[in-house]
């Protein structure tokens, strides 16, 4: 235990006090913040394609008149100009297109758009979903429905989500919590496989730079692979923790500036009554009408445990199939076998965020190499029974206790090994080399 307390040391300390350590920690949260506000902004700059007014030829004299009335800003009136005269427009990109409204749209529901082509899915789908409510409240008309009818019948309803605990009823979003279980699979899965890379970059630095040999006189391979594993860990954790206080009082700080939406004082007491109500869930946040649901001591730890149960076991794999080559592009078919699972995990995090508690979600989450990431992605967005939190917990040590023990075993032969990159047959080979 003082080997791997030795190498755990001295691998934490290098790294911490690096520069790019210091660099990525400080600068985090806004790389974070502009990744999250990159597709915002251009969702916002490009809207739906709209550079210009659609004409609306209308042939029924009421469906038009009600679509140009209802945004003026998009839509106008073809008047007297003739079909020949709004393609002129519309090659001259005097308009962006126009509508043909047939006599019969009531029966076919069928329209027609012209346009220089290019106009997009979203451009497309707005004007239909102009069209579609004029239409049918003229359908039912025609039918003779009385106009207060149709009116109760296109009121919207709204629905205001409670949630059932122990301590009574409070105010839920099943949209924030959504959007917080993605945010967390999807940056447990960016930790993983920065700090798993930066697990086997390690390695082959020390393997090709021959430091390995010298350490391996006088340290076990495994103390050397589990001080080497744990330490840049507790560098992730480190910087893990880093991001969330910075973040935090970016956010407030940004918040407070604007002048809008997050009150601490508020805030502050919030959270003093929820301490007070001893055995009840903690109470949600509210910014504006939005819940934003307050995450207690439990959930943390349960964050942290799945992102080192999730770093460990990939890690040590890492861990591996550097010690096996002599340089970092000899890893890259290697490591495909250990990448794929985290790639794959990732591409259901979208369902599971959708029904966290389905059938399938459970047994995904419950899989140990899909564990770390879908696990934290429902542990954020609902609330998971014990006995599940239990299983996972037990399957994802047994896990990291196998890869500990299957790493170790080519880690022991890759290190000391040089020339010729291993096959994936000669290194399931070393598994079972005495």
């Amino acid at each position: 235990m003082s080997k791997i307390k030795v190498v755990l040391q001295h691998e934490y300390r290098t790294r911490v006090r690096s520069k790019w350590f210091i660099i990525s920690t400080l600068l985090g949260p806004v790389g974070i913040a502009v990744m999250i506000a990159i597709p915002v902004v251009m969702t916002l700059l490009m809207g739906d394609g709209a550079s210009g007014k659609v004409a609306v030829i209308d042939s029924t004299g009421t469906i038009g008149p009600l679509v140009v009335a209802s945004d003026t800003s998009r839509y106008v009136a073809a008047g007297n100009l003739s079909v020949t005269e709004l393609q002129t427009k519309v090659a001259a990109e005097e308009l962006q297109a126009y509508v043909v409204v047939p006599p019969d749209v009531l029966d076919s529901g069928s329209l027609t758009l012209y346009s220089r082509g290019g106009l997009g899915v979203s451009f497309e789908g707005r004007v239909k979903a102009d069209f579609q409510p004029v239409v049918v409240r003229a359908r039912l008309q025609r039918a003779g429905t009385d106009t207060t009818v149709i009116s109760l019948v296109e009121k919207e309803v709204s629905l205001s989500s409670l949630k059932l605990t122990e301590g009574g009823i409070e105010k839920d979003s099943s949209l924030v919590s959504g959007a917080l279980g993605y945010l967390a699979g999807f940056a447990m899965y960016m930790l993983i496989l920065l700090y798993g890379t930066l697990v086997m970059r390690g390695v082959v630095e020390e393997k090709s730079n021959r430091i390995i040999e010298v350490l391996a006189s006088s340290v076990r391979p495994y103390d050397l692979l589990l001080g080497k594993v744990v330490g840049i860990g507790l560098v992730g954790l480190t910087q893990v923790v880093a991001w969330i206080v910075l973040g935090s009082l970016v956010v407030v700080g940004i918040s407070s500036f604007a002048g809008g939406g997050f009150d601490m004082q508020s805030a502050a007491l919030q959270m003093s009554e929820s301490q007070q109500m001893m055995g009840s869930a903690p109470q949600p946040f509210m910014i504006g009408d939005v819940a934003v649901p307050a995450i207690n001591v439990g959930v943390l730890l349960l964050l942290v445990f799945y992102f080192l149960a999730g770093y460990f076991i990939y890690a040590t794999m890492y861990a591996a199939v550097g010690s096996a080559v002599d340089q970092e592009s000899d890893a890259q078919s290697l490591t495909l076998p250990i990448t794929l699972p985290i790639i794959l995990t990732i591409m259901f995090v979208g369902n599971v965020v959708s029904a966290p508690n389905s059938v399938t979600s459970v047994i995904l989450s419950l899989i140990p190499i899909f564990t770390p990431i879908l696990m934290t992605v429902r542990v954020a967005a609902t609330d998971v029974p014990w006995w599940q939190v239990s299983l996972s917990v037990i399957l994802c040590i047994g896990t990291f206790m196998g890869a500990v023990w299957v790493a170790a075993r080519i880690y022991r032969i890759g290190i000391l090994s040089y020339g010729k990159k291993p096959s994936m047959k000669q290194i399931v080979r070393w598994l079972f080399v005495r």
